[in-house]
């Protein structure tokens, strides 16, 4: 492989970070024939063409509730707009993420910072000489980071000292942005403008971790804490609240499997609840090793947690096939029909 192709393999950090990462825009192509093509294929093609037909079937369906759950760097890779425009066309109801997702990505680049293109065959020495990290191929600055933790410090300092949800906290980043984001749009934002709660049930595992930390550093005796057992308790709620439900995942890991247990959760409290009616997963987790986040839909049945009437797994790279789901959805435009759900008016 031409280990010259892509960006500068030069050691200034300038020219390493030159090619910023351009989200892609669902509005502006119409996939609709590509999936219209892809349904008398075969393969990935014919998997993605299918979980396209079940996700306007979710939307169609005035009683279900979309969940959005992203795990990996899709957002960093050039998806950051695609899941805003999910949440402003009022195509998912509710978002679980893993916190990098929302917070290293999202928050990130609403602070004004950027990802760029870089280059995988990179020597990694140079990258940490000139204080870059690496996502496969997209590199952000550490430095600009560090500013973005020590921003989540500043918010924690200014707010009363209690325990919050992950989606409460979100929520307050939100109302931060309204006032001082430098760029506008990001996914805290819009669903902060369109009562979408936004919950990351690994909220530490993140740019939020280190921010949180050193805001405890700074305040000892009062300081907030992330009570992620409460929020469990709320995305259960927005279940329980659901006449029916589908899901939309990105990845695997702690999100699927958190959405996905809020049907076990529902039933153990005493409350009926129908298992999830739809599911696509988009995903190049093997299935073999038996992990969570390579367990198919199927086997999420065996537990109770997803009817496999409606659902779809699709072996793919998500940045290659989502675009093409998404935009032919925005462009069939049954979303204009659905009542907002504003789940996040259900706490306060």
């Amino acid at each position: 492989m031409n280990k010259k192709n892509g960006p500068s393999l030069g050691h200034n950090k300038k020219s390493l970070l030159k090619s910023e990462v351009k989200h892609i825009d669902i509005t502006s192509f119409d996939s609709r024939k590509i999936i219209e093509s892809m349904k008398k294929m075969s393969f990935t093609s014919r998997d993605t063409a299918k979980a396209a037909e079940i996700y306007n079937e979710m939307i169609k369906d005035q009683n279900c509730s979309i969940f959005l759950t992203i795990a990996g760097s899709t957002s960093a890779a050039g998806c950051m707009n695609l899941y805003s425009d999910l949440v402003k066309y009022n195509m998912v109801d509710a978002i679980v993420a893993t916190g990098a997702s929302i917070i290293d990505m999202d928050f990130f680049e609403a602070l004004g910072f950027k990802h760029y293109q870089g280059n995988q065959f990179q020597d990694d020495r140079i990258l940490r000489e000139n204080y870059i990290d690496r996502i496969y191929d997209t590199y952000i600055d550490e430095e600009d980071l560090q500013i973005c933790d020590k921003t989540i410090c500043e918010i924690a300092n200014k707010l009363p000292p209690k325990p919050y949800t992950s989606r409460e906290f979100i929520k307050e980043l939100g109302r931060y942005l309204k006032k001082n984001a430098k760029k506008k749009g990001s996914l805290i934002e819009v669903a902060y403008d369109c009562n979408v709660p936004i919950f990351c049930p690994a909220f530490t595992d993140s740019s939020a971790g280190f921010g949180l930390v050193m805001h405890q550093e700074k305040n000892p005796s009062k300081h907030i804490t992330i009570d992620s057992v409460r929020e469990f308790r709320e995305l259960t709620e927005i279940k329980l609240k659901s006449k029916s439900s589908g899901l939309l995942m990105i990845g695997g890991g702690v999100p699927k499997n958190f959405v996905q247990d809020t049907v076990v959760c529902a039933e153990l409290l005493g409350k009926k609840v129908d298992m999830h009616k739809y599911a696509i997963q988009v995903t190049i987790a093997d299935t073999r090793d038996g992990a969570c986040s390579s367990s198919t839909l199927k086997e999420a049945s065996s537990w109770g947690k997803v009817d496999t009437s409606k659902e779809q797994m699709v072996f793919a790279e998500a940045t290659s096939v989502l675009p093409l789901i998404v935009s032919d959805a925005y462009h069939r435009k049954f979303w204009q029909n659905r009542e907002r759900k504003k789940f996040s008016n259900l706490f306060g």
